[in-house]
């Protein structure tokens, strides 16, 4: 890490002109009283967490303890991955234009009347301010993704075509079809883990919260697949970034009723949030089809092979990236160890680091 050899080569420096000694090592940095991780030296404070539960946490309800906390923790590893992304993109960079995230910021509440708005961010102790420094860190983290990761998997010509050749039965529509994705939320534990990150809604108001959370993710231009791969509830779909291939229209029918209507009301690359029962389903329309046989020669078709391909290719090598990341990072969870002492309490404000040497416990 840049960071990492940065200290080093200053280590150098000073050891060629005399000081420190061989052999000694430099103090480490003190953490202060409201720093819930570190990483790579910089801290992640309670209050940032903070707001970034409250920008997620469903309006008007209160959660038990124990759920609040389990969703702070899985939100404040996502700022230790989303704070080693930013360092990266100062490496490697990458720059998100002020252009470029405010019609980013103006496109996420293009559907929420101004003073509703301003409504809802009182309501949460947030500001505009607050909205727009987590947008801006969501698409800067992004960048360094497409860059590292997305750049690096675009299938060649031979992919595609002995892709379609083993797959050939695929292409032969008996009927029109419908190209969805998906990512499934439930309100009850899943007997086994079904996503990458281990994430699971375990009430309806955890569902809620997780559902909107991810929606908030969508807009900021997380990939659709990349968040069903982290938290989709349904195991085989995510695997596959949620992507449920060609649904011929005899299976869409039989559908829910408010799961069917909005897949075929909605027009290829729009996502919609469908809730009923305590469980959401965020489902994208990813294309449509006729029925007959396709052929190579055929742009949808290409397309269509390339974009899958690709999808697969990324869901891996993003994974591989960002735990490659995070092996090469100093990191430490200063609030999952603290509920580990704990029991699973919350520690009272404001000291979640370690005390300095020789102070009282």
């Amino acid at each position: 890490m840049t960071r990492i050899a940065l200290a080093l080569a200053l280590a150098v420096t000073a050891a060629a002109c005399g000081s420190p000694k061989s052999g000694a090592t430099a103090p480490a940095k003190p953490v202060s009283a409201d720093a819930w991780a570190v990483v790579n030296g910089n801290e992640i404070t309670r209050d940032e967490v903070e707001k970034a539960y409250r920008r997620a946490a469903p309006a008007g309800q209160q959660p038990a303890e124990e759920e609040a906390l389990t969703a702070k923790l899985n939100l404040l590893n996502e700022l230790i991955v989303q704070d080693l992304l930013i360092a990266k993109a100062k490496e490697l960079k990458i720059e998100l234009p002020d252009s470029e995230l405010d019609a980013a910021y103006m496109e996420a509440k293009k559907n929420i009347p101004d003073e509703a708005y301003a409504q809802e961010l009182k309501s949460r102790n947030l500001s505009a301010a607050d909205m727009r420094e987590d947008l801006r860190r969501s698409l800067l983290a992004q960048k360094v993704v497409d860059k590292e990761v997305g750049e690096k998997t675009t299938p060649t010509d031979a992919d595609v075509k002995a892709f379609f050749e083993a797959n050939r039965a695929q292409f032969n529509r008996p009927e029109d079809a419908v190209h969805i994705a998906q990512i499934v939320v439930t309100p009850v534990r899943e007997p086994q883990r079904t996503n990458r990150t281990g994430d699971d809604a375990a009430t309806a108001q955890e569902a809620t919260a997780k559902a909107q959370m991810l929606m908030q993710k969508l807009k900021g231009g997380t990939a659709f697949g990349d968040l069903a791969a982290d938290y989709s509830e349904d195991g085989e779909s995510a695997q596959r970034g949620g992507d449920l291939g060609f649904v011929p229209m005899s299976a869409l029918a039989q559908a829910p009723p408010q799961l069917r209507d909005a897949v075929l009301k909605s027009a290829p690359g729009t996502v919609q949030l469908v809730s009923a029962g305590g469980a959401h389903t965020i489902v994208l329309t990813v294309a449509r089809d006729t029925k007959g046989q396709k052929d190579l020669s055929m742009p949808s078709v290409k397309d269509l092979i390339t974009s899958t391909l690709k999808t697969r290719k990324e869901q891996l090598m993003r994974a591989a990236y960002l735990t490659n990341l995070r092996n090469d990072a100093q990191v430490q969870n200063l609030l999952a160890k603290k509920l580990i002492d704990t029991q699973g309490k919350m520690p009272a404000a404001p000291s979640l680091a370690p005390a300095a040497p020789g102070a009282k416990p």
